[in-house]
C-alpha cells in the first residue's frame, strides 16, 4: 500500500510541475517578453510552490479516498523521502542558476552560504521535530530528551567534520598551523559556552542561582578527577612489586653464617645483621665491641667458612661515634661478608686483626694515622702519611689545623 502511495504521489508531483512549467512559458509568450532575472527566479519560486501545495492536497485526497492512512513508520519514512527529494530538487536548482549567471561565488560568499543553509536545515529540522512530538501527543521524558539531543549534537559534529575533510581535499591544501590553532580555540570556546548554557539551564531548573551551579558543577569535576586519578594510582601500585628482604639471593648465607656464629661465638655476639641494597646485596655483621675480634677470628678460621682474604679495612668518623669497616671474602662459599663494629668516639680502641689477616696492617695504620683509632695487639702502630708531630686527626669532623695560616 505504501509503495502505490509514493508512485501515486510521485506521478502527481510530475504531472503537476510540467502543468506549471507549461502555464508559466505560455504567460511569457502571450507577454511577449522575458522577466527579469529577479521576477524569472520569483516566478519560478510560486509555480514550485503552488505545485508543491497542489501535490500535497492531491496526495491527502488520495488517502482519504483509500479510506487508511499509512502507519506511522511509513508516515515518518515518506516525510524523510520527499524532504531528501526536495534538497536534491533545490541543489540541482542552485546549481543550475550558478551556471546561468556563468560565474561562480568566491569562496568567502560560498562559507557564508554553506552556513546560512546548514542554519536553515538545522531549524527545519529542529520545527520537524517539535512538529512529530506534538502529533504524538506525548513529550519525551527528560533524560531520553537529553540523550536524543546528545546524539543529534554528535552526529551533525561528525558531519561537520567530514564535511570539513571533504572540502580541505578538494582545495588541495590543509590549513596551516596557526589557522588550526585558531580552529582548535574556537572549538574550546563553544565547548565552554556549551557548559556554561548546561550550567545555566540545570540552575534554572533545580532552583538554583548561578554561582551555586557553577561551585556544584566544578566540586562535580574535581570529584571525577579525583577518582581518575586515584584509580590510575591503584593500578600502577597494583602493576609495581615490591621484592621483600627474603628474596635476596645471599639472605640463605647471612642466615648460615648468623647462625654459625651465634652458635660457636654467643647468642648476644652480634648486635645486628642484614642485606645491604645498597651495597650488591652483601650480607653484613655488626659486632659487639667485646665479641669483634672472636667473631673475625671465627671467620677466618671455620673450616666451612674460611673468609681468608680481607679486601679491605677503613674507619669513618659519624661523629656521634667511629666506625670499623671490614670486608672479607670466602673462596670456599665464593660469598663475600661485611663485619662492622661501633667505637666510642672520645677513646676508639679495638683489636687489631693483623694477627689474623697480615693485610690489615697497612689499613690499619691509616685509620690510626688519620682517625686516631687505637688498634690494640698491632705489630707496628704508626703514622704513615703525616709526621710523628702532626697535631690532630685530619678525617675528624671537628678537626681544626695546628697552624691555620699554613
Amino acid at each position: 500500500m505504501s509503495e502505490k502511495q509514493d508512485l501515486a504521489k510521485q506521478k502527481a508531483a510530475a504531472a503537476a510541475k510540467a502543468k506549471a512549467v507549461a502555464l508559466a512559458r505560455k504567460q511569457a509568450k502571450e507577454k511577449g517578453t522575458e522577466n527579469p532575472e529577479g521576477e524569472t527566479d520569483l516566478a519560478k519560486q510560486k509555480a514550485a510552490a503552488a505545485a508543491k501545495a497542489k501535490a500535497a492536497a492531491l496526495a491527502r485526497k488520495q488517502a482519504r479516498e483509500e479510506g487508511t492512512e499509512n502507519p506511522e513508520g511509513e508516515t515518518d519514512l515518506a516525510k524523510q523521502k520527499a524532504a531528501a527529494a526536495a534538497k536534491a530538487k533545490a541543489a540541482a536548482l542552485a546549481r543550475k542558476q550558478a551556471k546561468e549567471e556563468g560565474t561562480e561565488k568566491p569562496e568567502g560568499e560560498m562559507d557564508v552560504a554553506k552556513q546560512k543553509a546548514a542554519a536553515a536545515a538545522k531549524a527545519k529540522a529542529a520545527a520537524l521535530a517539535r512538529k512529530q512530538a506534538k502529533e504524538e501527543g506525548t513529550e519525551k521524558p527528560e533524560g531520553e530528551m537529553d540523550v536524543a539531543k546528545q546524539k543529534a549534537a554528535a552526529a551533525a559534529k561528525a558531519k561537520a567534520a567530514a564535511l570539513a575533510r571533504k572540502q580541505a581535499k578538494e582545495e588541495g591544501t590543509e590549513k596551516p598551523e596557526g589557522e588550526m590553532d585558531v580552529a582548535k580555540q574556537k572549538a574550546a570556546a563553544a565547548a565552554k559556552a556549551k557548559a556554561a548554557a548546561l550550567a545555566r539551564k540545570e540552575s534554572r531548573d533545580n532552583g538554583d542561582d548561578l554561582e551555586t551551579a557553577k561551585a556544584k558543577a566544578i566540586a562535580a569535576a574535581k570529584a571525577k578527577a579525583a577518582a581518575v586519578a586515584k584509580a590510575r594510582t591503584a593500578v600502577k601500585e597494583s602493576k609495581e612489586v615490591i621484592t621483600p628482604d627474603d628474596l635476596s639471593p645471599n639472605q640463605s648465607k647471612l642466615d648460615q653464617i648468623v647462625h654459625a656464629i651465634e652458635r660457636h661465638v654467643g647468642q648476644e655476639a652480634l648486635i645486628d645483621h642484614y642485606i645491604n641494597r645498597l651495597s650488591k646485596d652483601v650480607p653484613t655483621l655488626v659486632a659487639n665491641p667485646d665479641t669483634y675480634f672472636s667473631i673475625a677470628k671465627f671467620l677466618r678460621y671455620d673450616e666451612q667458612l674460611n673468609f681468608s682474604y680481607l679486601s679491605e679495612l677503613h674507619g669513618t668518623d659519624f661523629e656521634s661515634h667511629m666506625e670499623i669497616y671490614v670486608h672479607l671474602h670466602s673462596f670456599n662459599m665464593n660469598q663475600s661478608v661485611a663485619l662492622k663494629v661501633k667505637l666510642d668516639r672520645d677513646s676508639p680502641v679495638i683489636p687489631s686483626l693483623a694477627p689474623l689477616w697480615p693485610g690489615a696492617n697497612w689499613p690499619e695504620c691509616e685509620a690510626y694515622d688519620l682517625l686516631g683509632i687505637n688498634f690494640q695487639e698491632h705489630p707496628d702502630l704508626k703514622r704513615i702519611l703525616l709526621g710523628d708531630d702532626w697535631k690532630g686527626y685530619p678525617l675528624r669532623k671537628d678537626y681544626q689545623p695546628y697552624d691555620v695560616e699554613v
